[in-house]
C-alpha cells in the first residue's frame, strides 16, 4: 500500500493511479467489513447479488499489488540517470520494505498479509532494477514479465499442495511466505501482480508522452479484455500438446483473469482523467488512494482489534443481514472518510512524534529529510 506517493517525476500527473487505489482502498474497507459481518445464511452464490459483490472483491487486492509495482517502477526510473545507490527512489523503497514488513507482523504477527507481499515485492523489483543495470541484454520490462509469468506457473506446484506446507521443514514464518499455515497473500502467485505492475510502469514511462492517448487506452483496453477472455482457452489448447498434457495449465485461468480485469479498470479510469474528468491536485479522492497505508493500519484495528485487541468484528461477525450491513458499511467507509479529510492536521499534532521517528529512519538509509 504505497502511500503519499507523488508523480512528480516524471513531470506526466497519472492521475488514474490515485483513483484505482481509492477503489481498491474503499472495495477493501467493504469487502472486509462486509465479509465479517454478513450471516452466513446470505452466503450463497445463488444469491446474484452476492456473485456480484464476489466478483468486485476479487480483483481489490489484485489491483493494489499491481498499482504498487507501477507506481514505485515509474518513478523509480525518474532517476535512472544516477548511480544506483545514489537514487532516491530505491534508498525510499528500501525503507518502505522495512515499514510494510514492520506493520504487516505488527497486525498480524503470525500471518503473511498483503503488506508483506508487497514490501516483498517492492525489494524483488529493486534487485531486479539494480542486476538490469548490470546486465543489459534484456529489456528492463521483461525481467519484471518473465518473474511475473514465473510467479504465475509457481501456482502449477503449490495450488496443488493443499494442507502441505512447504519448504517442509522450514518454520512457519518462512513457509507462510510460499504455502504454509497462515498464507493470505503468498508471494507464490501474488507477487505476480507487482511484476506486472513493474512492466507497466516501464512502458508507461518509456512512453510517458504517450500514455494519455486513444491508442494506448483502447490498446490497454484490449488486451485487459482479450486475457480476461481468452486465458482459459489458451490455455487449454497449451495443454492439449502431448508432451504437455501432464501439466494443468488451467489451474492459472483465475490469475490471469483478474490481471485483464486490472487491465480494464486502469485503461477505463486513464480514458475518464483524459477525456471526462477535469481533476485538479486537490481532491478529496484522490487523497483517500495517497494513504492507504494508514487506512488499512486504522482498519485493521478498528475492524479486526489489531494491536487494541477489540474490534467491530467482535460485535458483528455473521450477524447482520443484506439490508442492514448496507448502511453498517457506509459508515465504516465514511469514518475513512473523515478520517483522511482531517489527516493533514492529525499528523500536525502528532508531529513531535512523527517527526524524529521519520528523521532518524530516513538517516538509516541515508535519506536526506
Amino acid at each position: 500500500m504505497a502511500e503519499q506517493i507523488s508523480l512528480n517525476k516524471p513531470k506526466t500527473r497519472l492521475y488514474f493511479i490515485d483513483m484505482a487505489r481509492t477503489i481498491a482502498i474503499l472495495l477493501m474497507l467493504e469487502g472486509h467489513f462486509v465479509h465479517d459481518s454478513l450471516a452466513l445464511e446470505w452466503v450463497n452464490e445463488s444469491f446474484p447479488a452476492y456473485c456480484t459483490w464476489k466478483f468486485i472483491r476479487g480483483f481489490t487486492s489484485p489491483t493494489f499489488l499491481t498499482v504498487t509495482g507501477l507506481v514505485f517502477t515509474y518513478l523509480l526510473l525518474g532517476n535512472e540517470h544516477l548511480k544506483f545507490w545514489d537514487n532516491m527512489r530505491v534508498r525510499k523503497g528500501l525503507k518502505r520494505v522495512v515499514e510494510l514488513l514492520f506493520w504487516g507482523y505488527l497486525l498480524q504477527y503470525y500471518a503473511f498479509h498483503v503488506l508483506q507481499c508487497i514490501a516483498v515485492g517492492i525489494f524483488t523489483i529493486i534487485m531486479l532494477y539494480g542486476v538490469y543495470r548490470l546486465v543489459r541484454v534484456i529489456p528492463l520490462w521483461l525481467y519484471y514479465f518473465i518473474t511475473g509469468t514465473l510467479l504465475f506457473c509457481s501456482y502449477l506446484f503449490f495450488g496443488q499442495l493443499g494442507t502441505t506446507h512447504w519448504p517442509a521443514k522450514a518454520p512457519a514464518v518462512i513457509q507462510n511466505i510460499f504455502h504454509g499455515p497462515h498464507s493470505l497473500f503468498p508471494i507464490t502467485p501474488h507477487m505476480a501482480y507487482t511484476m506486472f505492475g513493474a512492466m507497466l510502469g516501464v512502458l508507461l514511462y518509456q512512453y510517458k508522452e504517450k500514455v494519455k492517448t486513444l491508442p494506448v487506452i483502447l490498446s490497454a483496453l484490449f488486451f485487459g479484455f482479450a486475457i480476461f477472455y481468452g486465458v482459459k482457452p489458451f490455455l487449454l489448447w497449451l495443454q492439449s500438446f502431448d508432451q504437455l498434457q501432464h501439466i494443468p495449465f488451467y489451474r492459472m485461468d483465475w490469475l490471469y483473469e483478474k490481471l485483464g480485469i486490472v487491465l480494464v479498470v486502469l485503461a477505463i479510469l486513464l480514458g475518464l482523467e483524459t477525456y471526462v474528468l477535469q481533476i485538479k491536485k486537490e481532491n478529496l479522492f484522490l487523497k483517500i488512494g495517497q494513504n492507504t497505508l494508514s487506512i488499512y493500519i486504522i482498519h485493521m484495528m478498528l475492524l479486526y482489534g489489531s494491536i487494541i485487541r477489540i474490534g467491530i468484528n467482535d460485535f458483528l461477525h455473521e450477524k447482520l443481514g443484506p439490508l442492514e450491513v448496507i448502511p453498517y458499511t457506509l459508515a465504516f467507509w465514511l469514518i475513512f472518510i473523515v478520517f483522511v479529510y482531517y489527516i493533514d492536521q492529525i499528523r500536525a499534532k502528532l508531529h513531535f512524534i512523527l517527526w524524529p521517528l521519520k528523521k532518524y529512519s530516513s538517516q538509516l538509509f541515508g535519506i536526506k529529510v
